[in-house]
Parts: C-alpha cells; sequence; structure tokens
C-alpha cells in the first residue's frame, strides 16, 4: 500500500482535479432535498444510471413524502423492481417518508444524526445529502473513493471510516466541500477497479499506485 502523500502533492492533484472540473456534480437525478434523500437510498448496490432510470417516472408523481405515501407500497414497488433489493428498498422509502411527514414536517433535516436515524439511510447516505443539497464539506467514500484514496496515497484507510477521516485530515480545506466527487469521478472513469486507465490520467505523475497500465 503506498505511503499517505504530503500536503504539497495533494494539493497539486486537487488543483489538477479543479482546473479540469470546476463544478462536479453528483450523478443521481433529483429535484429537491427528499428525491435526492430517496435517490442516495436506492443507489445502495446498484449503479447511480439503474437508479435514475427508475425513478425517472416515479419522482414526476411523487416528488414529496405525502405523494410518495398515497402512492403506497405496491406503487413504489412497481416504479423500483428493477434495481437490487427493492422490495426492501421499497419498505425504506415508505418509512422514511412516513417519519418526515410526522416528525420533520415533510422537511428533509440537516443534521447527520437525523438523516442517519431514517430508515435505510447510512453514514454515506447522509454525507451526500449534507454535500449537495446543504453544501457542507462531508465525505461520503464508497468503493471508488476507498480504491482510490489507498491506490494513490490521497487517502489511505483500511475501511470507509478510515478514509473519510484522512480525506478531512489531509486534504487543504479549499477542495474539502467537492472533494468526494472529484475522487469518486476519477475512480469510476479512470482509476478503474480492474484496468485504471492510467495513460489518460490527470495525476498520474503524482499518484503513488504501482501497478500502473501503459494503454
Amino acid at each position: 500500500m503506498p505511503k499517505q502523500l504530503g500536503y504539497h502533492e495533494i494539493k497539486q492533484i486537487f488543483t489538477r482535479f479543479r482546473d479540469h472540473e470546476p463544478e462536479p456534480k453528483g450523478e443521481l437525478d433529483h429535484t429537491n432535498a427528499y428525491t435526492l434523500v430517496v435517490a442516495v437510498a436506492l443507489s445502495a448496490q446498484a449503479t447511480d444510471v439503474g437508479v435514475n432510470k427508475a425513478t425517472a417516472a416515479l419522482f414526476k408523481i411523487a416528488d414529496t413524502p405525502e405523494k410518495m405515501l398515497a402512492l403506497g407500497i405496491e406503487g413504489v414497488t412497481d416504479h423500483i423492481k428493477t434495481i437490487g433489493l427493492f422490495r426492501q428498498k421499497a419498505k425504506n422509502v415508505m418509512k422514511l417518508s412516513q417519519i418526515l411527514v410526522d416528525d420533520y414536517d415533510s422537511i428533509v433535516p440537516s443534521s447527520r444524526a437525523a438523516l442517519e436515524s431514517l430508515p435505510g439511510v447510512g453514514r454515506k447516505t447522509a454525507n451526500v445529502v449534507l454535500n449537495m443539497w446543504f453544501k457542507q464539506p462531508t465525505q461520503a467514500v464508497d468503493t471508488h473513493i476507498l480504491r482510490f484514496g489507498n491506490r494513490s496515497g490521497v487517502a489511505i484507510g483500511k475501511d470507509v471510516v478510515a478514509v473519510e477521516r484522512a480525506i478531512e485530515d489531509n486534504i487543504p480545506a479549499e477542495f474539502q466541500h467537492h472533494a468526494h466527487h472529484w475522487m469518486i469521478l476519477h475512480g469510476r472513469y479512470t482509476c478503474k477497479a480492474r484496468k485504471p486507465v492510467c495513460a489518460n490520467c490527470i495525476i498520474e505523475d503524482l499518484c503513488k499506485f504501482e501497478d500502473k497500465t501503459n494503454d
């Protein structure tokens, strides 16, 4: 495993990411905070593309907790049945919608603890919502970030919590807000799991990955 990169190397890496894509965007379609919570919760063990296909019609008719509850469990299940674990996810969507109506006046809360109390919403989902909707510098570590962080030396850690802390500790504050999006997109399209595209990598000279590809 590579050693943790130093401050100046990491600053160079994220300066390049920012120059290449100043405003990186998440790839899950949503129209408001509520649909973002639902989309991210549905994305567990599923692709963003698959979730977007399933929610395109769903969010047109159910973009609030009340409308989702009115649709009913069968209606929700029918819309998301192409997504993995769809039955349990449909139950979670209904439960979290009911909680939002009963306890939060149908408003998505802006605290991690409150978000994590919702069924189907874990730390990663909460961090995505806090970052994308509430503009907080939270780090939603997924498999792409875990892989890229350790390969490159940007954020070393054995698990997602350790990598999240490494990001917070080692990446300069000016990059914290967009850090996880830059890393997710880089891990998804360049620093791929099976065969990273090192020849097209804009940080190849700074990355500490030992098994770089040449094509």
